[in-house]
C-alpha cells in the first residue's frame, strides 16, 4: 500500500491556501510590531519624564489608611498590602452580590409568572424599573438619597437589639470564636457528610427496592441536631462583643460602611432584575406537557416547579446567569463612584496617583479582573456541564 504525502500548497495568489497562509503571517507580523512599537513608546516616554518602570513599588510604604480592610492593614503597610485589601474587599462585594442577586432574581423570575395577578404585576414592575435605570443612578440614590440622611449617631435607629443603624452605617455585635468552636464546627461538617451519604443511600436504596426514605427530613434533622447537641454539651460556639454608643460614635461591634451597603444593595437589585427575565425565560422554555404529566401523577404545584420544571430550565438559565454574575463583577468597579475601598479605587486609584506607575497599576487591576472572569466561567460551566440534561 502506497503512503499518500499531504499535496504541497501551490505557491499562487489565485491559491485560497496560499493567501491565508500570507494573510496570517502578515496579521502575525502586525500584531508583533504593533507590541514592539507600544512597548519602546512607553519605554522611552517613562525615561523622558524619569518615571521608574517595574513592580518594586509594591514594596514601597502605602502612607495612608483605609476604612475597611479584611486583612491586617497600616499606614505603615507596604502598596502590595493595599492590593490585596482592595482585591479581598472586591471580592466580598461580588461574592455577596451573586448570592443575593441569584436568590432575588429567582424569586422575581418565578413570581412574574405566578397565577396571582397582583403578584405577577408587581414583578413585572420591578424588573422593569430597575433593569432601566442606570446603575450608577441606582448607587447614587441609595448611597445619597437613602443612607446619608439617616440620623447621626447619638440618635440611632434601633433596627434589633444591639443592631443601630444611623449616618455611619449599621452596628452590629461582633461575633468571637470561644473554646466550644471546634467542636460545633467538626459537629456541622459530620452532620452535612451525614446528610449527603444519607440521601445517596436513600435514592439508591429507592431504585433498588422502589420504597421512599424521608432523606430530606432526616438529613435536615442530623444537620440541626448534631450542632445543637454540641453547643448544648460544650457551650456556645460564638460570644458576641456589643457596641457601646461613645461621645461621638459606637464604641466595639462590627460596622458595615454606608458604602458598603449602598454598593451590594444596588449591585444586587439591578442584577436580579436581569437574572429574572432570564429565569422567566428559562422556565417557558420548558414544555407545558412536563407540567401536565406531573400534574396528571398528581405532584403540587411546587413540588412541580421543584423537581420538573427548574432542572430542565436550568440549562438555558445557566448560560446567560453566568454572563449577569461576570457584569456584576466588573460593575462592582463603580464603587470609585461613591468612594467604597475597592481595588480600583484605592488601588488603580489612589496608589496610581501617589506613584505614577500608571502602566503596572493599571495591568494588574485588568489581569485581577481577567482571573476572576476567568474562574467564574470556568466554575459556571463545570456546573452547567454537571446539570445539562443528557439526550440519549
Amino acid at each position: 500500500m502506497e503512503n499518500r504525502r499531504p499535496a504541497k500548497v501551490q505557491w499562487s495568489w489565485t491559491n485560497p491556501k496560499a493567501r491565508a497562509i500570507v494573510y496570517q503571517v502578515l496579521a502575525i507580523a502586525g500584531v508583533a510590531f504593533a507590541l514592539w512599537f507600544f512597548v519602546s513608546t512607553a519605554r522611552d516616554n517613562l525615561a523622558r519624564q524619569h518615571i521608574a518602570s517595574g513592580f518594586g513599588f509594591l514594596d514601597h510604604t502605602a502612607g495612608f489608611g483605609i476604612v475597611q480592610t479584611l486583612i491586617p492593614y497600616s499606614e505603615e503597610s507596604s502598596y502590595g498590602r493595599v492590593f490585596l485589601v482592595g482585591l479581598a474587599n472586591t471580592l466580598l462585594v461580588a461574592v455577596l452580590g451573586t448570592i443575593f442577586a441569584t436568590t432575588l432574581g429567582f424569586v422575581i423570575g418565578v413570581a412574574r409568572l405566578s397565577r396571582n395577578w397582583l403578584v405577577a404585576r408587581l414583578a413585572a414592575v420591578y424588573v422593569e424599573t430597575l433593569r432601566n435605570i442606570p446603575l450608577l443612578l441606582q448607587l447614587f440614590f441609595w448611597y445619597f438619597a437613602i443612607l446619608r440622611p439617616l440620623p447621626v449617631p447619638k440618635e440611632s435607629l434601633v433596627l434589633l437589639p444591639g443592631v443601630f443603624l444611623n449616618n455611619r452605617g449599621v452596628v452590629l455585635p461582633r461575633p468571637e470564636f470561644t473554646s466550644s468552636t471546634l467542636a460545633f464546627v467538626v459537629a456541622l461538617v459530620v452532620a452535612i457528610v451525614g446528610a449527603a451519604g444519607l440521601r445517596r443511600w436513600a435514592r439508591v436504596r429507592q431504585l433498588r427496592t422502589g420504597e421512599i426514605f424521608p432523606a430530606g427530613r432526616a438529613g435536615a434533622a442530623l444537620v440541626v441536631g448534631l450542632p445543637l447537641l454540641a453547643w448544648i454539651g460544650f457551650g456556645a460556639p460564638l460570644a458576641f462583643e456589643h457596641p457601646t454608643l461613645g461621645a461621638f460614635d459606637f464604641i466595639g461591634g462590627w460596622r458595615l460602611l454606608p458604602e458598603f451597603v449602598a454598593l451590594v444593595f444596588g449591585l444586587s437589585l439591578y442584577t436580579a432584575a436581569f437574572i429574572a427575565e432570564i429565569v422567566r425565560a428559562g422556565i417557558q422554555s420548558v414544555s407545558k406537557g412536563q407540567t401536565e404529566a406531573a400534574y396528571a401523577l398528581g405532584l403540587p404545584v411546587g413540588a412541580t416547579l421543584r423537581l420538573v420544571v427548574i432542572p430542565q430550565a436550568l440549562r438555558v438559565i445557566i448560560p446567560p446567569l453566568t454572563s449577569q454574575i461576570l457584569n456584576l463583577t466588573k460593575n462592582s468597579s463603580l464603587a470609585v463612584a461613591i468612594a467604597y475601598p475597592d481595588l480600583v479605587s484605592i488601588f488603580a486609584g489612589t496608589v496610581l496617583n501617589q506613584t505614577g506607575q500608571a502602566i503596572e497599576v493599571i495591568s494588574i487591576t485588568m489581569a485581577v479582573y481577567l482571573v476572576i472572569s476567568l474562574a467564574t466561567s470556568l466554575a459556571m460551566n463545570l456546573y452547567n456541564a454537571r446539570v445539562a440534561i443528557v439526550e440519549r
